[in-house]
Formats: C-alpha cells, structure tokens, sequence
C-alpha cells in the first residue's frame, strides 16, 4: 500500500515538473519581449528629454553677473535696406591728365618724380628740337608774304573801284593774299600749340626749345621719360592727378539693378581700414557688360585729399529702409551654419522648485535663483548700427527677455553641459 501510494506521489511531482518547464518556455520569451518594449519606450523617452535638455542651459545670478550677460527684448529699429558691393577710388577724366610733347624732340630738362605736387601752369618739363626753329623761320616768312599780300590786295581793290585795272587781276591778287593769310594764320596756331610766342618770334628771337606746362593742379602718377630720351608726339612722357575730386566706381550685378536710384547713399570702407566713409550714387551705367554687370558713378560726400586712386573698397547701397524687429549683433550667434538666439524660458514653477530644494542657510540665495534659457534658431536680414533684422514667427512673445550681451558664454556651458552627461 506504502509502495503504491510513493510510486503515485513520484508520478505527480513529475508532472508538476513538467507543467512548470513549460510554464517558462512559453512566458520567458513573452516577459522578455515585454521587458524590451518598455526599455524601448524608456529610451526614446530619455532621447526626447535630452534632446529637449539640450537647447536649455541654465544660470544662476552670480554666474550671469561673472558672464557678462544682459537682457533686453525685441526692439522695432529702421533698418535700411542694403546692396553689397566691391569697386575702386577713380578720377573724372578731367581730373587726370596726361602730358605729352606737340611735335616730339629730347627731353632737356624736367624736376618731376612720382608723388610731386604741381600747381596749374608750372613748368614741368623742357624739350628741344632743330625743327622748332624751322617753323618759326617759316613763320616769319608766311608773315611778311601775307603782309605783302595784303597791301597789294588793298592796291588792286583800289584801281578796280578807278576802272584802271581789270577783274582778272584782282582776283589773282585776292586769291594770294588768301592763300598767305591761312599759312601766316596755321603757323602762328602751331607756335602757339608749341607755347613759342609768336610776337617775340617777330621781333627775332628764336628759340630751339619748348616748356610743358601743367594744365591741373594735382599730383605726379607715372614718369616715363629721363633726361636726354627722344620723345614722339604719341608718348606719354607724365600723367597728372587731381585727387581733389575721386569718386567711387562700384560694380553693381544686373540682378540689383532696379534697386538703384540717383541720390541713394553708400557707406563704404577701404581696404586695411575700418573707417566708413560716404559717398552718393552720382550716374547709373545704361550698359550690361559681358559679366552681366554694370558701374555706377558716386560722389564722396566728404573729399579726403590722403586717398589715391586705384584704392579697393567695399560698399553698401543703401537702397531704403523699414521699421521691423532687430537685436543687436551680439545676441545672434553663429552655430553649426545657422543662426540661434536664447530667450529667457524660466517660469514661476520652476523658480520655486529650486527654492524649495535649495536647503535654509546654505548661503547666497541668489544661486538658488537659476535663470533658464532656450536656444531659439532665427533667420536674419540686413545690419546696420550694431543692430541686425530678426525673422521671427508670428506667435512670438515680444515681452521675452533674450540675452544682449554673453550669448556665446550660454553656448558654451550649454555644450559642455551635453558633453559632461555623455560621459556618465
């Protein structure tokens, strides 16, 4: 009986063995897919929470105060509109002058040199040449023929009105007397293209020798002659420039053309400078060159007699203004290709949070009092003193404080913030 009933007891734990064995072979995948999908749910959750964390960086008073950093809002400034643009310091062509000799001879003597100042009028170089005296000689000869022929014409119109000579010889005596008085009147022209005067000619005093004279007054830019050289007509032997009167030749792309008006204003700065001058758009180019561009003409408004032409400079065209929202330079920082700002996010429930963890006497209270901040990506527009345009959505709080000044020490604490909870 003892034996019948163990034999059954071994039976039944047996069976209850079995059950259990496949208990956990069947649960055991079902709870280990259940512990999967809650771990799932739990990471994607931490990744949105630090995804959130990392666009807030929170300081406290006394690290804002360290920092530098100071709060304003949104501001409506009048912002203009502006074309930038690269061009050059340059002269009227009036303005440069480029002096050459009349009929060509050797240089005898000039004091000129790069950088001199010449006044009107001055003497700025000599030239000699055998074949003034041969002008002046046929000078004096065409004189004294167109003298001679002039007095016989006057004679010949005389007998004529008496009836003693005939028509014929009054007309060969009008056609010399013309023909002497356009030489007479062609040279004495030349001589004073070649600045001989001519009444000292007349009176016998030749010369073999020329001045040039400056027509501007202005400054030496190129010398390209020495003492002695033989010099043609078409040589260039100085050039002159009067920098009292440099505009600006900016290079405008056909694109921004229609933006342009007479009267606009244009700051612009010099190369290796940070002074910013101005300058108002003069003349607009009526022809698109092959790099699909076009020049415009300005006038400095204030005329520095220290620039040179040929000077680089870069240039904004003002092109008309508007009132729209603007921060100063400083709040935009630059990260990762775009533009961000950061608002002030702190509210009430997350000041008293701090203050109720923050234990009694555990000193300056103002730590407690973190400031939270949101990085806030923007678009901006056009600058202008210190202040840039700011493209913000419609539903933007214009009450929000945003951080003015120490934009970049938020941006810093923020990434080193995410750079220390990725080590843990």
């Amino acid at each position: 009986m003892n034996v019948g009933m163990n034999h059954t007891k071994t039976v039944s734990r047996s069976i209850v063995l079995s059950l259990g064995y496949l208990l956990i072979t069947f649960c055991f995948p079902a709870l280990l897919s259940c512990n999967t999908g809650t771990s799932s749910e739990s990471e994607s959750t931490t990744e949105v929470h630090e995804e959130e964390e990392t666009s807030m960086v929170e300081f406290t008073g006394s690290q804002l105060k360290n920092a530098g950093i100071e709060l304003s809002t949104v501001q409506t400034k009048q912002i203009s509109g502006t074309i930038r643009v690269n061009g050059v310091l340059d002269v009227p062509p009036q303005q440069l002058v480029s002096i050459s000799a009349p009929l060509g001879g050797f240089l005898k003597n000039t004091t000129l040199l790069q950088g001199t100042r010449v006044r009107k009028g001055q003497v700025v170089a000599t030239i000699e040449n055998l074949d003034f005296i041969q002008m002046q000689q046929d000078y004096l000869e065409a004189k004294s023929e167109f003298e001679l022929a002039r007095a016989d014409y006057e004679r010949q119109q005389q007998l004529a009105s008496e009836n003693v000579n005939s028509n014929k010889v009054l007309q060969q005596s009008k056609a010399k007397f013309t023909t002497w008085q356009a030489k007479f009147n062609g040279l004495a022209e030349k001589l004073k293209v070649l600045n001989i005067n001519a009444a000292s000619v007349s009176e016998g005093d030749m010369t073999s020798s020329i001045n040039l004279y400056s027509p501007i007054n202005g400054y030496v830019t190129e010398v390209n002659v020495n003492i002695g050289k033989f010099v043609s007509p078409t040589d260039v032997l100085f050039e002159i420039v009067d920098t009292e009167h440099l505009h600006a030749e900016l290079i405008i792309f056909e694109k921004d053309v229609r933006k342009l008006r007479i009267g606009q204003k244009v700051r612009f700065t010099l190369a290796n400078e940070t002074k910013e001058r101005m300058a108002t758009v003069y003349l607009i180019g009526r022809e698109i060159g092959n790099d699909r561009t076009i020049q415009i003409h300005c006038h400095i408004d204030q005329e520095d007699k220290e620039l040179l032409p040929g000077m680089y400079l870069k240039a904004a065209v003002e092109t008309g203004g508007a009132e729209v929202p603007a921060l100063p330079e400083e709040a935009i920082i630059d990260f990762q290709g775009k533009k961000y700002i950061f608002i002030v996010t702190t509210d009430e429930r997350h000041i008293q949070e701090k203050k109720d963890h923050t234990p009694k006497g555990s000193g300056n209270r103002q730590d407690s009092d973190e400031t939270q901040f949101t990085m806030y990506e923007v678009q901006v527009g056009a600058s202008e003193l210190g202040f840039t345009e700011v493209m913000v959505p419609e539903n933007f709080d214009f009450q929000s404080k945003v951080a003015v000044k120490g934009a970049y020490a938020l941006l810093s604490k923020m990434k080193n913030s995410e750079e220390e909870e990725g080590h843990h």
